[in-house]
């Protein structure tokens, strides 16, 4: 017998494992809402697992590769990347999600498609592509990404989209901290608070892109390491690596060390925090975490304020770097070029993108086209449009 003698499991027994193992304010794989299209449930994973391959054997997750976390794809191969920040993310939220006894397939799906819907060049193509769309219905990076896996995305006959559960989508809609009800469609039911498996994630990617972009920024030479020290957070992290260290350990090896601790640490607090706030608010069930809209799932007031000057010195001394600054002024040139060339010129657009601005509006329909462009599309793209040259490859 293959796998030494090893026997499958069935859906049924793994829903099983997963009412004994998880916490009963955790969401549970049976209890789900269900999706949108008549599905037969699978012989043997659940369907957040289920909702797990459909993510990742996605177009828009694969694109996730040439897209820009803070640093664009030509700057370098080892700049984390989103597909690389996702990867992270994911990663961190399962070891969280375990060890508050939440339910980790769902918390890999919410990490693994949290950040679909981002536009090529990071935070600076998002706002240059809500500013052109201002008077065309807006864009949002998760109102796209729910886009995206329920219409966009096309592998089936049967529907569009990938058919997530409910609750993978409605993380979607509903990612980001603090919560904001009226930026919720009514299908799902902005009254009801996040499930706490879609807070830890928000809070683990704010976890993860704090560390990796002091790890991005020092290795590219954006951020100063002496300056660094003054920060709080980074200090007492570097204090203790270079004491655990032996004596002339490279300064990038006590970098790294750093990283790790400064890692551990927010998440340690961050689910102390949280199960303290769990039991001093006597929540001990899902109805009782959907009915709660205040403060449940984060790290402490002390280190939520360390945190804060740490993301503080990151924008003025990263995010706002003249480097950085210059590559996505002329990113944001880019995107717009690209959507009025296309707006003017509809005829252009693929025939697939064509045909849906019949139905969505030409606005929505090269909006969702630029949206789905990796960093090096969009430059391809514009090189061979205004600069009449080859495209690579």
């Amino acid at each position: 017998m293959p796998n030494g003698g090893a026997v499958s499991q069935t859906r049924q027994e793994s829903e099983a494992h997963e009412e004994q193992m998880t916490a009963p304010y955790a969401m549970r794989s049976a209890a789900s809402r269900g999706r949108d299209h008549e599905h037969q449930p699978d012989a043997e994973r659940t369907c957040f697992q289920r909702d797990r391959d459909r993510i990742v054997h996605s177009r828009a997750f694969r694109r996730l590769q040439y897209k820009t976390q803070v640093f664009t794809n030509d700057e370098g191969d080892h700049f984390r990347t989103r597909l690389t920040h996702t990867i992270e993310v994911s990663g961190l939220a399962r070891v969280a999600a375990r060890r508050l006894r939440l339910n980790e397939d769902l918390v890999e799906c919410i990490a693994l498609v949290h950040d679909v819907g981002h536009p090529p060049f990071g935070h600076r193509g998002e706002d240059l592509l809500a500013t052109v769309m201002a008077d065309h219905g807006g864009f949002e990076h998760n109102r796209q990404g729910l886009r995206l896996v329920e219409e966009l995305e096309v592998r089936y006959p049967e529907f569009p989209g990938l058919n997530l559960t409910y609750e993978v989508r409605e993380a979607i809609v509903k990612h980001g901290s603090p919560y904001q009800p009226e930026r919720v469609p009514a299908r799902f039911h902005p009254k009801e608070a996040p499930l706490l498996e879609a807070r830890l994630v928000d809070e683990i990617d704010s976890i993860v892109y704090d560390c990796h972009d002091i790890d991005d920024g020092l290795r590219g030479g954006y951020l100063d390491l002496e300056q660094l020290q003054h920060v709080a957070l980074w200090q007492g992290a570097w204090r203790e690596a270079t004491e655990a260290s032996p004596r002339a350990t490279p300064a990038k090896l006590i970098v790294d060390r750093s990283l790790r601790i400064l890692m551990d640490s927010l998440l340690g607090n961050l689910v102390e925090h949280t199960e303290a706030q769990l039991r001093d608010l006597h929540i001990d069930s899902l109805a009782g975490v959907r009915a709660h809209h205040g403060p449940l799932l984060g790290v402490s007031a002390s280190m939520a304020a360390a945190k804060h000057e740490l993301e503080g010195w990151l924008m003025t001394n990263l995010y706002r770097h003249h480097r950085v600054n210059r590559v996505f002024h002329t990113a944001r040139m880019v995107l717009g070029d690209l959507f009025t060339f296309y707006t003017s010129h509809p005829d252009s657009l693929p025939p697939e993108h064509a045909q849906r601005a019949e139905g969505v509006g030409l606005h929505r329909a090269v909006s969702d086209y630029i949206a789905g462009m990796t960093d090096r599309f969009a430059m391809d793209e514009h090189r061979v449009l205004f600069n009449a040259g080859p495209r690579q490859g």
